[in-house]
């Protein structure tokens, strides 16, 4: 299952495709492949950043193109399609994962945690069966800070499918998780597989999250550069350069096609 823009409920912003889906909608597509144990399918979390990346880098602009949902992440992406002449929607990984922590627990869904600094992903799997009783964790893993070797890859591939999960959660940080979940994703018998990055921080209390208000404004982004200035500045430069590349180009577009209508 791939984006299809005309029939999936997708925007195009700069060639690269933003859903508009209700959060009711997202939950039920992952719930009915889950049901029918399909696997293969994944979510991709899109920001400024990973689209400044996907347009330079071919197989992260695939990895977007082809997810089965592209989910705003971030008030650069509303603005840059604003210009588009696109309303969209914030539906971010942290959100999502709550979501379907929350929505899976009556429905049983197996949750796989992988990625995280050492401790993070335990201690998210605990405050997160805290916080939704029934909430089914099969397992949880941090990867060494290089590259597995063939063997333990295989060996981490199979430790995963035998606990037989639903979602795999992957916190790596774009674009390694992103780059990750494309290596694996006919590997790993999982129905879907979702990069989060920060998400796993979050959950586990170990960078605060935003304060509810600075997030329904917009500021998640102020409040980040705050608090880790050294680890965003850079990121948000890129974002800052794909949103303003993007708008100039969307509001010619939108000027150029209004000159083109007919009287």
């Amino acid at each position: 299952m791939s984006f299809d823009p005309e029939n999936r409920g997708a925007v195009t912003i700069m060639g690269l495709p933003i859903s508009t889906h209700s959060r009711d909608a997202v939950l039920s597509a992952m719930g009915d492949v889950i049901a029918r144990r399909e696997r293969g399918h994944y979510i991709s979390i899109t920001n400024t950043e990973s689209m400044y990346h996907g347009l330079r880098i071919p197989s992260h602009g695939d990895h977007i193109r082809n997810a089965d949902f592209s989910l705003c992440d971030g008030v650069g992406v509303i603005v840059a399609g604003w210009a588009w002449g696109h309303r969209i929607t914030r539906y971010n990984g942290p959100v999502l994962q709550l979501d379907a922590s929350d929505h899976g627990r009556q429905r049983q869904w197996r949750h796989f945690f992988y990625g995280g600094k050492p401790g993070v992903a335990e201690e998210m799997a605990a405050r997160l069966t805290q916080r939704y009783p029934g909430l089914i964790v099969c397992g949880t893993y941090c990867p060494p800070f290089r590259d597995l070797s063939d063997d333990e890859d295989l060996a981490l591939i199979e430790h995963i499918n035998a606990t037989r999960p639903d979602i795999v959660w992957v916190g790596l940080g774009l674009i390694k998780q992103e780059r990750w979940i494309q290596q694996h994703l006919h590997r790993i018998d999982a129905p879907w597989m979702v990069g989060v990055g920060a998400a796993f921080d979050y959950h586990a209390g170990a960078v605060p999250w935003a304060p509810p208000l600075l997030r329904s404004l917009g500021l998640e982004w102020l409040f980040r550069l705050i608090i880790q200035p050294k680890l965003r500045a850079q990121r948000y430069w890129w974002s800052l350069v794909f949103v303003v590349q993007s708008m100039a180009k969307g509001l010619f577009s939108l000027q150029f096609l209004r000159r083109q209508a007919p009287l």
